[in-house]
């Protein structure tokens, strides 16, 4: 019989609803049962696409025998992390608190308080058998310092938040040294910072394109181009279909995690972009290329908004869809393409996966090959997704969360604005957050199927969704996209704010927990005062008004010992940074035709970091930027102002590239 998650709308508590285990959702009425029964909370938290949460789930959570000890000693409560993401970072730093490490699925016991006593990650069905009997009988037996325990995590946790802490003002030295950091730790001989396991470092790249904009650094540069070659050229980008996976197992990019997240692929394609416009590097251009058809053919949902991952298993195997041997090849191409393939995707006998299969990577230089080679290369390619096409797929996670798909509205609006697109998508996109996730006037986190959901939005939403809606402001110049930034940014300074320069990732009036979260530190996505940052330097730029400026300088302050002292974990903190030092520029365009004005085009290919561009007909309302600037003899003309102050306007695409070169 189905437990009490049926209901849910989360895909993850989906896949656990006919578990034998009773979950509850977390809820105020589980922690209820736990005070009533006299039990600890098991707090499980992981999301769809996570291959070990699946590990566990077959080997403890569908076991009877497993599921009668849970049931019998404990109230369960089983928690998506992409939904709370709240839930899941206040646990998240009690467990790396009690065990130096975190990940999911974590496992967390609690008092019926929510306090945690016990936390750890994977627990294989032996070790959680045994767990589940030490924790009951230390309850029983011991209760007075399982709860003084959960009182000191507490306490531990709430000391834990960067509130009130040490400042640093943004400045060209900070930012400089941090740039140097991130080339000592960089790998030079595949990219990418540090070892195995290898993420791709989007946010640091982001920020040293920037840098390098503002400085000229060429090393900067380099670390880019090199790190995104190997990257595209590895396994942990599907060489068949686009998209790159979570991470790699190897320091190589060979074999990935096969999930693929859709804030990864956004982040990933303003990476590209940006590479490209600063480069015309072809392999940069075609991986934003297929980066964006990636995100719109596999992530798209019929409802409208982005799916939030590609699963990591398929049938409960990993690699299952992705990998191939040389008779596989053969079987799908026939010979000689088969043979020819293998070595250009470096497919032998032995394998680089499991079964002597292998995943595919490009072992050549494709992009800037003879045409008749790379017409094959396009043929195979093709060929080969067809046949995997009959091969069993990994299932989709297709919640929408808002600020994922705030992060991938934004690089499809840039994508659009450097590639000559109209930007529908993205205006699609932006849409369906508007009119779905913003609910009498605050942002919901997450929906599905065309519904949205209980979850509040966090700072993380608030962030990327104000900056998203800026984005498509610049892209169709139409006021009522600043209008709507505006409003969720006030929303985030009046209930988000510490006080004292910082924020809080929930807000003043959402559930109360243990702990209060305020992390600085970007993980797998910005933090959210990195993302709120962006949207405050944006809309300042765009309306003109300074007290949103003067806010984001207060926050990133809070943010610049982290960017001194750990710039890995401040990528995007530092991106925003360079925006603000460099201004940013502001530059209107008064023009009849901002669809296909050279000044527009040469505006976004040439501006310096984290510029605003908005063209169209003088004075149209809604558009600050467009007040009070006339054509100049019937001509298009382009108004290039920084923090405010504004040169003279342009006419011509030699002036404008010039202005912006200076």
């Amino acid at each position: 019989m189905a437990n009490r998650l049926a209901g849910a709308t989360s895909p993850y508590l989906l896949q656990h609803k006919d578990n034998p285990v009773d979950w509850w959702p977390w809820s105020d009425e589980a922690f209820a049962e736990a005070r009533k029964r006299d039990v600890p909370v098991l707090i499980s938290v992981g999301y769809a696409a996570c291959h070990w949460c699946h590990v566990m789930a077959h080997e403890s959570f569908e076991d009877e025998a497993v599921a009668r000890l849970v049931n019998d000693g404990f109230v369960a409560v089983k928690v998506d992390r992409e939904e709370r993401p709240d839930v899941d970072a206040v646990y998240m730093t009690a467990t790396q608190a009690m065990t130096g490490q975190g990940g999911w699925p974590m496992t967390v016991f609690a008092t019926p308080e929510g306090e945690p006593f016990f936390c750890g990650t994977y627990f294989p069905k032996a070790g959680f058998t045994a767990l589940l009997g030490s924790v009951t009988t230390a309850w029983r037996d011991q209760r007075e310092a399982v709860i003084t325990q959960g009182s000191a995590v507490v306490q531990a946790i709430g000391g834990a938040q960067l509130v009130d802490g040490p400042t640093a003002p943004i400045s060209a030295q900070l930012l400089d040294a941090a740039a140097a950091r991130l080339a000592e730790e960089h790998d030079p001989a595949y990219g990418g910072f540090g070892g195995a396991p290898k993420f791709p470092p989007h946010m640091d790249l982001l920020f040293l394109l920037r840098h390098h904009q503002r400085t000229g650094a060429e090393n900067d540069l380099e670390i880019v181009r090199h790190t995104a070659e190997q990257m595209a050229r590895g396994g942990i980008y599907d060489q068949l279909a686009g998209g790159f996976a979570r991470y790699a197992v190897d320091n190589t990019w060979t074999v990935p995690h096969f999930e693929k997240m859709l804030y990864d692929n956004a982040l990933l394609l303003r990476v590209y972009t940006q590479l490209w416009r600063l480069t015309g590097d072809e392999l940069a251009r075609r991986i934003a290329d297929e980066t964006a058809a990636f995100l719109l053919r596999d992530l798209a949902t019929p409802a409208g908004g982005l799916a939030s991952a590609l699963d990591a298993d398929t049938e409960g195997a990993e690699g299952l869809t992705y990998a191939w041997t040389p008779a596989q090849l053969n079987e799908a191409l026939g010979d000689p393409d088969g043979t020819w393939a293998a070595d250009l995707f470096r497919v032998t006998t032995k394998g680089t996966f499991e079964h002597g299969s292998s995943v595919l990577v490009l072992a050549r230089d494709i992009d800037a090959a003879d045409p008749e080679l790379v017409a094959r290369w396009r043929d195979v390619r093709a060929r080969l997704l067809a046949a995997r096409a009959a091969r069993p797929q990994p299932a989709r996670d297709d919640k929408v969360v808002a600020s994922w798909n705030g992060m991938a509205v934004t690089a499809l609006a840039e994508y659009a604005q450097l590639t000559g697109g109209s930007g529908a998508e993205a205006v699609e996109l932006a849409t369906v957050l508007a009119e779905r996730h913003i609910v009498d006037g605050r942002l919901r986190r997450v929906s599905r199927d065309g519904l949205v959901g209980a979850p509040v939005g966090v700072l993380e939403d608030y962030g990327c969704v104000a900056e998203a809606f800026c984005a498509v402001h610049q892209l169709t110049g139409d006021g009522r996209w600043l209008t709507r930034a505006g409003e969720l940014l006030d929303v985030a300074l009046t209930h988000f704010a510490t006080g004292s320069g910082g924020f809080y990732d929930t807000a003043d009036d959402a559930e109360r927990l243990v702990a209060r979260p305020a992390d600085p530190t970007d993980n797998a996505t910005p933090s959210g005062v990195a993302a709120l940052c962006a949207g405050l330097v944006g809309y300042a730029a765009l309306s003109g008004e300074t007290r949103y400026r003067e806010a984001a300088d207060a926050a990133l302050e809070t943010a610049g010992p982290l960017i001194a002292g750990h710039p890995r974990f401040a990528g995007y903190s530092a991106t925003v940074a360079e925006a603000m030092l460099a201004g940013p520029y502001e530059i209107a365009v008064a023009t009849p035709d901002p669809a296909g004005d050279p000044l527009v085009a040469a505006a976004h290919r040439h501006a310096p970091p984290g510029t605003v561009v908005v063209a169209g007909e003088p004075g149209r309302p809604g558009v600050p930027l467009l007040a009070d600037r006339p054509l100049i003899d019937g001509a298009a003309a382009a108004y290039v102002c920084r923090g405010f102050v504004c040169d003279r306007p342009v006419t011509s695409v030699a002036e404008l590239v010039a202005r912006l070169s200076a």
